[in-house]
């Protein structure tokens, strides 16, 4: 590198270090002059300070003003801390100022827990002044005679500053909503009573204190629409009536089941016990041969036997009707 070049490199990073000086000077110069004039008292030293601690002046100079301005009374070193702690500093600063001109006790403390906490506590100071209207989804419920209704409903709710950090969110105050017309509407003897008189649901639900352990104060319920739905009475009846038929089916078959197999038992031992006879008779000749062999029956015996089966034979066939006599000749027939 040429010697006569080196001078020239120096001078030139020496400018760029004062024109940095200078920008970085004339903008805390101006914000200190801008602070002076509003009436905020903060040092130029301190205003450098805050860059080497990584705090943005402008934006802990826009806020003091503001809250000078409105008549707050804030120090700078509780609005770099709560920066430092991941707060958002004009949102508590503006809200701080909304609750003053809305005669509403909130102070830095609160404010910037309530900021900490992830709620916006900007948006809750203007909902403490303008309620907010909330609705709910259809909430179903079935009142005694079975007829399911289906309702909606308008939540007026208002902030509560107190709770808002740890108290329950929008969502918690719906569920207990629902929560409420589904009793209210379950406890009713009949549908019509409840189409006739809705506002008995808003006072019902009223009553139940909803609002409790939430960051809201509900101030009115109001029944927007009720649409009637199914007849889930019917339904139900309709479904154990089928389930009884089935059952009694599945009874019927199974005594169906029974009685056949009954009759399948018996069948065999019917023709268990024809097979027994059977065999018997073909035993009796045997036994008459044996008797004439060794002379315990004789001829004449043998034939006042057979006048005696003929004659009770005989007097069978008179005794039966006639359509007796045809069924067990066929059923002789089918043996």
């Amino acid at each position: 590198m040429d010697q006569s070049t080196i001078p020239l490199i120096i001078g030139i990073a020496v400018l760029l270090v004062v024109v940095i000086i200078l920008v970085l000077f004339t903008r805390i110069l101006g914000l200190w002059i801008n602070a002076q004039l509003s009436g905020v008292r903060i040092s130029f030293i301190q205003l450098i300070f805050m860059r080497w601690r990584k705090v943005p002046p402008a934006v802990i100079v826009k806020a003091m003003i503001t809250a000078t301005k409105a008549g707050i009374s804030i120090s700078r070193n509780e609005l770099e801390a709560h920066y430092l702690a991941g707060g958002n500093v004009p949102s508590v600063v503006n809200a701080l100022v909304s609750a003053d001109k809305a005669n509403i006790d909130l102070n830095f403390k609160s404010a910037a827990a309530i900021d900490l906490a992830g709620r916006d506590v900007f948006d809750a100071v203007q909902l403490s002044v303008n309620p907010r209207v909330i609705e709910s989804p259809p909430v179903v419920a079935v009142a005694k005679d079975g007829i399911q209704l289906i309702a909606k409903a308008r939540v007026t709710v208002r902030a509560n500053i107190k709770r808002l950090v740890g108290g329950a969110g929008e969502e918690t105050i719906l569920a207990r909503v629902g929560e409420g017309i589904v009793t209210s509407i379950g406890s009713a003897d009949t549908h019509k009573k409840v189409l006739e008189n809705p506002d008995t649901i808003s006072k019902l639900v009223l009553g139940k204190g909803l609002d409790s352990g939430t960051a809201f104060e509900i101030l009115s319920i109001d029944i927007a629409d009720i649409d009637i739905g199914k007849n889930i009475g019917a339904e139900l009846q309709i479904d154990q009536a089928n389930a009884d038929k089935n059952i009694a089916q599945a009874k019927a078959e199974e005594r169906r089941a029974m009685a056949v197999a009954q009759e399948q038992e018996m069948k065999a031992k019917a023709q268990e016990a024809r097979a027994k006879v059977i065999e018997a008779e073909a035993e009796v000749p045997k036994a008459m041969a044996e008797a004439f062999r060794s002379g315990n029956l004789g001829v004449m015996d043998y034939y006042k036997m057979e006048n005696i089966q003929a004659d009770t034979d005989m007097r069978e066939s008179i005794s039966k009707p006639k359509g007796d006599s045809r069924s067990s000749s066929s059923e002789k027939d089918n043996d």
